[in-house]
């Protein structure tokens, strides 16, 4: 008899030891919390609910690694010198590897520069001509918002790339 008893319980998918298992609370809240560390007071005045009859399967997180060539942590990096010798760069295919990132850099500087200028032209202080199909006032002010906004991601753009030229070496 005691052996039915088990067996229906085992099979029914309630676990034999029940009554000596905690509840699993699902409390609300950015994140939803489930615990089972709450007491039963503690859980109520949360607006806790218990789940009952589900699973609750726990799964434990890795920690992430640090990387192989990062510095421990408190540990000096490590200088150019004590690293092995594929590692490092010949200094006239760095100073080659600058050059032409200023050059590619400046070019697209001038590029930007010139489009800037020509979306201010267009521009006119706030007041480009109206065109054909603006009879709309209200056409002609989206436009104009469009274009004031244009110019400020230009400007930003343009001044992203000096930023950007100014971090690379004379």
């Amino acid at each position: 008899m005691a052996a039915l008893a088990t067996l229906l319980t085992v099979g029914a998918g309630v676990p034999a030891t029940a009554q000596d298992t905690k509840p699993v609370y699902r409390c609300p809240g950015p994140p939803v919390l489930y615990t089972d560390a709450l007491s039963a007071e503690e859980a109520r005045s949360r607006g806790c609910r218990v789940l009952e009859g589900a699973a609750v399967t726990i799964v434990q997180g890795q920690r992430a690694r640090p990387a192989a060539s990062a510095p421990a942590a408190g540990a000096a990096p490590t200088p150019a010198a004590a690293r092995p010798p594929e590692a490092r760069i010949d200094p006239a295919a760095q100073r080659a590897r600058d050059n032409d990132a200023r050059r590619i850099l400046g070019d697209e500087l001038r590029r930007e520069e010139e489009r800037l200028a020509e979306m201010r032209r267009e521009f006119n202080n706030g007041e480009p001509e109206r065109r054909g199909d603006e009879r709309n006032y209200q056409r002609y002010l989206d436009r104009v918002a469009e274009m004031r906004a244009a110019i400020q991601r230009k400007e930003a753009d343009v001044a992203a790339l000096r930023r950007e030229l100014a971090k690379l070496p004379p």
